[in-house]
């Protein structure tokens, strides 16, 4: 059965570099790696690296699978804006819900990525960021009403708010909002630790508590990512006090990646109304196996499609390439036993596709549009 997926709304995904890589850069890029390869390996030997291959070499002109030296070579050929422009375009992306809490000087801004891509941009503001980057004066006492100003002025044409709890604590978050005095003493034990990275759970824990509190939807990193991330700590179930302390009726919260813990996700989904799940990140890397499952428990309607892509165009188009194949795989398995008709799979499509993320999201404000 062919179901046409065009205008995916990608509901996370980060900004990509705007220069040109040597190999070694680009193999790491794709991965979720910081250090180079042992002798003998190479990262593009992987399902990531494969996707490449298959989904980008026919967007840069060569064939199917062509091999990991010619694409690179076509890649440097062309250019990094060049490419970026024909890997993005041909990823059929009609929104970019951006995470824009990394920084890097070579990292393409909205106005580019609009530009390349052909696609609306919309923020999603990183908590943790709005505070490592509070006045160089502000004191301990001042902390949560400093916050909390500099939260309002960001979230205002913001699409959601996002944390990465997962990465400096762990997901085992507050069911209540901290008291204002372990918030003062965890926020001067920071300052005078040189603010750095935060990772006391009050501190975060009042961060959560005040995404919560802009009635925007609440993206919280779960399962896998980079190697600083205490893998047992990212259980989105760890979560479920908070979860459950939430106002069914109030902001939704979206669970990001999930794997490998994407069917404990898929139950939080079914159990509370405010939780929906992402799929970005985990079928760039794990494949079309992983989709199914997903959808074991997870309502049709909780599910949203992203990326998650960074750094690399590649992934933006290997993440929708990949969903779109994955999504018709399954529903082709469901139809060949008559589990779902065709106008059924066409209305999942539309849902997990686009529809959730518009109706969770809302129509917001652009922080840049696309040029055509």
């Amino acid at each position: 059965m062919e179901v046409l997926i065009d205008g995916l709304i990608d509901g996370h995904c980060h900004r990509v570099l705007a220069r040109d890589l040597d190999r070694a850069a680009f193999e790491t890029a794709c991965t979720e790696a910081d250090l180079p390869p042992p002798p003998g390996v190479s990262y593009l030997d992987s399902r990531v690296g494969l996707a490449v291959r298959r989904w980008c070499a026919p967007a840069l002109g060569l064939p199917v699978h062509a091999p990991a030296g010619d694409y690179l070579a076509r890649r440097a050929e062309l250019g990094w804006r060049a490419a970026t422009e024909a890997l993005l375009r041909a990823a059929g992306l009609a929104e970019l819900l951006v995470d824009t809490g990394l920084d890097d000087p070579d990292l393409l801004g909205d106005a580019g990525l609009a530009a390349v891509s052909g696609a609306r941009v919309r923020e999603v503001v990183r908590l943790e960021r709005v505070a490592e980057t509070l006045p160089a004066d502000t004191g301990a006492a001042e902390f949560a009403a400093a916050f909390a100003s500099a939260l309002d002025g960001r979230v205002r044409t913001a699409a959601a708010v996002k944390s990465v709890a997962a990465y400096r604590h762990g997901l085992a978050v507050p069911a209540r909002p901290p008291p204002p005095r372990a918030v003062q003493r965890a926020a001067g034990a920071w300052l005078r630790g040189g603010r750095g990275r935060i990772t006391d759970p009050d501190l975060l824990g009042h961060l959560l508590w005040a995404g919560v509190g802009t009635g925007l939807p609440l993206q919280l990193h779960t399962g896998f990512g980079d190697r600083d991330l205490a893998l047992h700590r990212a259980d989105p179930a760890l979560a479920q006090p908070f979860l459950a302390a939430l106002d069914p009726r109030g902001a939704p919260v979206v669970l990001l990646h999930c794997y490998p813990f994407h069917r404990n996700a898929g139950w939080l989904a079914q159990v509370y109304p405010h939780v929906h799940v992402d799929v970005g990140l985990t079928l760039t890397h794990a494949g079309d196996a992983v989709l199914p499952e997903f959808f074991e428990l997870a309502p049709f309607g909780k599910l949203l499609f992203s990326t998650d892509a960074y750094l690399l165009p590649e992934l933006y188009l290997v993440g929708a390439a990949r969903f779109r194949h994955a999504l018709r795989r399954l529903l082709d398995t469901w139809r060949a036993d008559d589990s779902v008709s065709i106008a059924d799979a066409e209305r999942i499509t539309a849902l997990v596709g686009a529809g959730n993320a518009r109706r969770l999201y809302g129509p917001g404000t652009t922080l840049s549009a696309p040029v055509t």
